[in-house]
């Protein structure tokens, strides 16, 4: 029963592809001997749209079982069964909305605008970023400049799945303008990532930019293959998957597994990743960036079958569907997606931490690729009361050849390796080591073991309190801790308030552990739940103990308060108006 069901869903995949290519109107011109090719603007925004729907639709469907299954392939029966309403799972993905913060800087400085000034939006940007993104963020906010940012020199991630994930929105600009994949690739991707992991976003783009005119996925591959360094390692697995696909064509399995045995066991090929060369997990971009090519080669063109087995494959199995299903979708185009895939979708509700719904995300990217076509060379005419685009048809030209473990170039040096002290000066976050917070107003307290999630510091104002610092665990395990020496009257005691996360749809909590002279006075978890009407937490412990005498000499005192994750979401505390009361 399961075979043939898979048969029919086939059947119908292949019957919508076709339909779609037989009323596709792209076509290859001539004009004064150039060559161009066309696409109507509303055929663009169609396929623009359906890659985005693929793009969350592969994000949401994976979400569930994100790095459960590393070093091995999730079985058939752990996939979660897809609902329509899971499409509004989307509007908190970091995997979306990182890339809609590069959307914003071009809608607000142009086509044009600086890697300065693109590196200073990210850096304010104030979403929870992991691996690359955070490594490259922190040395943004440290006021080293991009494209120094994401050198190997200062990240240790470099060669992390970031970029590939937040590049879609580059070929979904860029209809048959892969040079403009590349492009944004050298200034949003160079922000956070080096080499292999920069060559995978630029890669990913121009699959995009020939899935407006293309709908076999291996030309789409090999295409986009065009677009990065024939000598990279990323360009080396790209030829490796379809090698394989040719020996195994009709086993995914067979090929994963030797994907596995050169991009996961062989430590040649994930030197620059953050996962290590020995663990089970690995975030680097090319065993990630093979899965993505698996759901689309083994996916044989049915929608559903692309995004499951870009899933199954394991370790970023949110991340990869989503790229597979986004190049996908984009070739078929909106208007010949099943209902299932969009007809829940809030299309009212903004994307966090962005200026866009669903509409206005589709408006600003007709905008940019209008822009882009022009840029390259290209135009809008007006036939018979629809607008089309004449886009050139040029040589790609890729990056130059460099890597995480070789660099070919050198570090920016001298003033411009740094944020001039007026970008600083627009730059809403600091290291938190930089603010000078705690010497405001914490009494000479130091902070340790600060994870750099939610952007920890100083707060100007949270919840209606003032002067109020943030702090963030270092990772799962270990805590973020505040300490200082104090003195005080034996009988007065420390008081403080606390709170936590809170945003529309998500709440954290965490573990609070407060020690004094290294014994611990207090353990207890701050939520919505712990919290007061005005959500913060009064904390009060007296400095002596019950059955201790107390007097009114000084003493000091070693001050502990510790934000110790429980559960690894949004696990930020919030800590104001610390005095010592009697």
């Amino acid at each position: 029963m399961k075979k043939t069901f898979f048969c029919v869903a086939l059947s119908v995949a292949t019957a919508l592809g076709g339909l779609l290519a037989s009323s596709v109107r792209a076509e290859d011109v001539q004009i004064d001997g150039k060559s161009y090719r066309k696409i109507s603007v509303a055929e663009y925004r169609d396929k623009m749209k359906g890659g985005w729907i693929g793009q969350i639709a592969g994000v949401c469907w994976g979400a569930p079982t994100e790095f459960r299954f590393c070093n091995r392939i999730m079985p058939e029966d752990a996939l979660p069964v897809w609902k329509p309403e899971m499409i509004n799972d989307a509007f908190g993905q970091d995997d979306l909305y990182v890339e809609m913060t590069f959307l914003r800087t071009m809608e607000e400085y142009g086509l044009d605008v600086s890697i300065r000034q693109a590196g200073i939006d990210f850096a304010n940007s104030e979403y929870p970023l992991w691996h690359a993104n955070v490594c490259g963020r922190k040395n943004l906010r440290s006021g080293i400049a991009p494209p120094n940012s994401s050198r190997p020199e200062f990240s240790h991630c470099a060669d992390d799945i970031d970029y590939q994930i937040e590049s879609d929105f580059s070929g979904l600009i860029s209809p048959g303008l892969p040079n403009n994949a590349v492009l944004m690739g050298e200034k949003f991707g160079r922000l956070m990532n080096y080499g292999d992991g920069m060559y995978a976003g630029q890669f990913v783009g121009a699959m995009y930019a020939e899935a407006f005119f293309e709908t076999d996925v291996v030309k789409i591959i090999k295409k986009a293959l065009d677009a990065i360094p024939a000598g990279s390692q990323y360009a080396e697995m790209v030829r490796d998957v379809l090698k394989w696909k040719e020996e195994y064509p009709d086993n995914f399995e067979d090929c994963w597994r030797k994907i596995n045995e050169k991009y996961h066991e062989n430590p040649n090929y994930r030197q620059w990743s953050c996962s290590g060369v020995d663990s089970d997990f690995n975030i680097d971009v090319k065993i990630n960036g093979a899965y993505v090519l698996v759901g689309l080669l083994y996916g044989n063109g049915d929608l559903d079958e692309t995004i499951k087995i870009a899933t199954r494959c394991g370790q970023d199995s949110d991340c990869n569907p989503s790229s597979a299903g986004g190049v996908l979708f984009t070739t078929l185009g909106f208007s010949a997606l099943p209902a299932r895939f969009s007809e829940k979708l809030d299309e009212t509700k903004v994307f966090n931490h962005t200026a866009y719904n669903f509409p206005a995300l589709l408006d600003v990217c007709e905008k940019l690729a209008t822009q882009a076509v022009e840029k390259e060379g290209g135009f809008v005419r007006e036939e018979n009361g629809e607008n089309f685009y004449y886009i050139p048809k040029t040589e790609i030209k890729p990056s130059a050849l460099t890597s995480c473990a070789a660099p070919t170039d050198k570090p920016i040096e001298g003033p411009e390796a740094m944020f001039s002290e007026e970008e600083l000066a627009k730059l809403k976050f600091r290291s938190y080591s930089d603010d000078g917070a705690l010497d405001k107003f914490f009494f000479g307290f130091r902070a340790s073991h600060m994870g750099p999630d939610m952007n920890p510091g100083y707060r100007e104002e949270y919840r209606g309190r003032r002067n109020v610092f943030m702090t963030h665990p270092e990772s799962r395990e270990v805590g973020a801790v505040l300490s200082g020496k104090a003195t005080a009257p034996q009988n007065s005691g420390l008081r403080f308030f606390v709170s936590h996360h809170l945003s529309d749809d998500q709440s954290g909590d965490y573990e609070l552990i407060v020690r004094i002279d290294g014994k611990e006075r207090l353990r207890t978890v701050v939520s919505k739940d712990s919290v007061a009407a005005d959500g913060w937490q009064e904390i009060s412990i007296p400095f002596a103990q019950e059955g201790e005498d107390a007097s009114s000499d000084s003493k000091e005192y070693f001050i502990e308060i510790v934000n110790q994750p429980n559960g690894w979401s949004w696990e930020a505390m919030f800590i104001a108006d610390m005095c010592f009361c009697l």
